[in-house]
């Protein structure tokens, strides 16, 4: 993996307006036509008739419906991606199930015949049934400009089982609806559920719900419809970044989730266990828990020196041992899944500028108790004198642990290694980092933009990262093709490349993330104004550029967003910290999504069998082994029955029933005993007197 750092004596060599070059206003393709759209723009805009905006309601289902037990999934759910899907949106919805994954225990596969799936396709708009309906095929729609991973996050949330946040109960105790400013025959989209009819799941209000409004929705000028109770939440409440942590929280609840499914740890060393890692006792020094170093670190990378009391990291002193002397310390033991890992942590140099960290993989089998350690990753030539983000991809199969290694280099050391906010999942690493220092300073600067170093696509693409800040509030992003080594090699126009810009939320914590990401997939068919092919050969259709050292190269086009994100959002948790700014990358094919797969039954068929059975009392017609069947409705202590769900039953029916049923049984036996009694007695008695002159004649000669 690549990481770039950015020097603040680069950045102006990379700074743009230089003089023969084109301006990239005049070289980028805004997806977004400069508007920052919301779903419930996007929809409007379309004239969907949705309740409250993106909610699909079907003929069972009522306005106010509770969502109760029988509505939810199974943790696995079936899905199926149709065609109509544009392939950037697949892409999109392939991340939004990562996501899901790393943070709660929710799984999707795809469909293989169950009864009930999601079917994602491209209608108009972006909308989604709420709850599991028990339909056999159900729709959720993933249309034009909805390809945003929050958006899509969004609208599963809703097939989960849940409502828009400000829809709640107690809504009008933390927002003020402004009914004056609502657009005339949109305000039932602000009713409210009440505490009978939907289930806050005994959880704050949360303004930075992803299932919450914006300020602005469904406005009929330019004035909020939306005022939050506590101003600080304006323009909080309706974020698309990510699911937040009450999201994550009424969602474990929900679904009974007591971990998530590719997260497998994550320490910042606040507690003095240090996360059950071990030191070993082959090495020349331990590691240490510190909260700073003279030398550097001053502060952890958790905290940045603001909580008292707190921040701490794990140092290694190189200047205690010799050359070639180790520190190691191993991690608690892992039990993997996936058979592929990420490891994400901070690394910080105070040393020679030569000492090395190595990480390694420790795993056990049957035959190998203390464990086979193998070499990963070694990182040398770190960089001094600041918090640096590394990745390392792992592929462990079976019971491992991870080790990190501290290595003492040559030359006069005044420090040595320090380590902080580790993270491990089962998740694929980003491909590249681009590190860009002194941010504040950059974002202070009038008309400032800047160009990334070049990267390369594990394909052998090259490319840049173009980021706008001339636009303010507005930030934007745009991805670049440009010419590099491989491109006799390469295919042209470049085909299905998915290239995936994240701005990095740094919390310590990857489950507590809300990170912005925004995809672009090329499209080899897309053509320019003047007829070129978009991601033609950028020595081709590009235009002329320099690297800062004086380079010569050809950038294509850029094709990307010029509302990624507000200067308000980005100034807002972690995105900024210590000054410096991650943007991730990550450039994978995803041609195999075009290719469309066999589907194990017609997906037509539920809604066919169904359209012609008309289920009573609140049923909901499903289909078994190819036939339609009414499923009805049930309670605590009543229950509805029937081919069509027509009678109802309750235990105080039933209840009646068996003791009728009791008595008349115990009646019908007592009769049945007492007849029987007197048949015996009957034919004994006849029996008796017959016998009795014989009985005489007997006795009198025995005498």
């Amino acid at each position: 993996m690549d990481s770039w750092s950015l020097p603040w004596s680069l950045l102006f060599g990379i700074l743009l307006g230089v003089s023969g070059l084109p301006t990239p206003e005049n070289f980028v393709k805004d997806i977004d036509a400069g508007i920052d759209q919301d779903i419930f723009d996007i929809n409007e805009d379309l004239g969907l008739e949705l309740f409250q905006g993106d909610i699909r309601l079907d003929r069972v289902q009522g306005r106010n419906s509770l969502i109760g037990e029988e509505y939810r999934w199974p943790h696995t759910i079936p899905y199926v991606l149709e065609d109509s899907l544009e392939i950037n949106a697949k892409g999109v919805i392939l991340n939004a199930f990562e996501r899901y994954r790393l943070k709660t225990c929710i799984d999707f596969k795809p469909w293989a015949g169950e009864a009930n799936y999601i079917s994602v396709f491209k209608e108009s708009g972006c909308w989604s049934y709420v709850g599991n309906r028990h339909i056999g095929r159900q729709e959720l729609s993933i249309g034009a400009n909805c390809d945003r991973i929050a958006t899509v996050q969004h609208e599963f949330l809703h097939a989960l089982g849940f409502w828009h946040e400000q829809s709640r109960f107690d809504r009008d105790d933390y927002v003020r609806i402004v009914w004056d400013r609502i657009l005339s025959g949109r305000e039932h989209n602000f009713n409210i559920h009440d505490d009978t009819e939907s289930d806050s799941l005994n959880v704050p209000y949360d303004y930075m719900s992803v299932m919450h409004y914006s300020k602005n929705a469904f406005q009929n000028g330019t004035e909020p419809t939306i005022v939050t109770r506590v101003s600080d939440f304006e323009d909080v409440i309706g974020q698309r970044l990510d699911l937040s942590d009450t999201d994550v929280l009424k969602l474990n609840r929900l679904y009974n989730c007591t971990s998530s499914l590719s997260f497998m740890d994550s320490c910042n060393f606040e507690l003095e266990n240090v996360c059950g890692m071990i030191q070993s006792s082959r090495d020349s020094v331990d590691w240490q828990r510190v909260s700073q170093i003279p030398g550097g670190p001053e502060n952890d990378h958790s905290n940045m020196g603001q909580c008292q009391g707190s921040g701490f990291f794990m140092h290694f002193d190189s200047q205690s041992v010799n050359v070639g002397g180790t520190a190691v310390l191993e991690s608690r033991i892992f039990y993997p899944k996936r058979g592929f890992q990420c490891l994400e942590f901070y690394l910080y140099d105070s040393g020679s500028g030569t000492d090395q960290l190595n990480i390694y993989v420790r795993e056990y089998s049957v035959n190998d108790l203390d464990g086979k350690l193998t070499l990963v990753k070694e990182i040398k030539e770190i960089p001094t004198g600041s918090w640096q983000l590394y990745y390392v991809t792992l592929q462990v199969t079976s019971k491992s642990r991870v080790v990190f290694e501290g290595l003492r280099g040559a030359g006069a050391s005044s420090g040595g290694l320090s380590i902080d906010d580790i993270n491990l999942s089962e998740t694929q690493c980003p491909h590249h980092i681009w590190h860009i220092r002194n941010f504040t300073q950059i974002f202070d600067t009038p008309n400032a933009s800047l160009y990334s170093p070049p990267f390369y696509s594990p394909k052998g693409y090259a490319f840049q990262i173009y980021l706008n800040l001339q636009s303010l509030p507005n930030v934007g992003i745009y991805f670049h093709l440009i010419s590099g080594a491989n491109d006799d090699q390469l295919q042209w126009p470049c085909p299905w490349q998915q290239a995936t810009m994240t701005l990095l939320d740094q919390n310590p914590d990857i489950r507590q993330r809300m990170s912005n990401q925004r995809s672009i997939t090329t499209d080899p068919f897309m053509t320019t104004d003047n007829g070129n092919y978009f991601w033609d050969n950028p020595s081709k259709v590009g235009k002329l550029a320099f690297f800062p050292n004086g380079t010569q190269f050809s950038r294509g086009g850029g094709y990307g967003t010029s509302v990624f994100i507000t200067e308000k959002r980005i100034k807002s948790r972690d995105f900024i910290k210590g000054n410096d700014v991650y943007i991730l990358l990550t450039v994978e094919d995803i041609s195999h999504l075009n290719s469309t797969s066999s589907q194990p039954a017609p997906t037509s068929s539920v809604r066919d069998l169904c359209s012609s059975v008309t289920c009573e009392n609140g049923g909901i017609c499903t289909v078994q082994d190819d036939k339609a069947e009414c499923r009805c409705p049930s309670g605590e202590d009543w229950w509805y029955m029937g081919e069509r769900c027509e009678k109802r039953g309750s235990t105080q029916d039933t209840i009646v029933i068996a003791v009728s049923s009791t008595v008349a049984v115990f009646v019908l036996m007592l009769i049945v005993t007492l007849v029987s009694v007197y048949c015996v007695r009957r034919k004994y008695r006849k029996g008796t007197s017959s016998k009795t002159p014989n009985v005489a004649i007997e006795n009198q000669y025995a005498f």
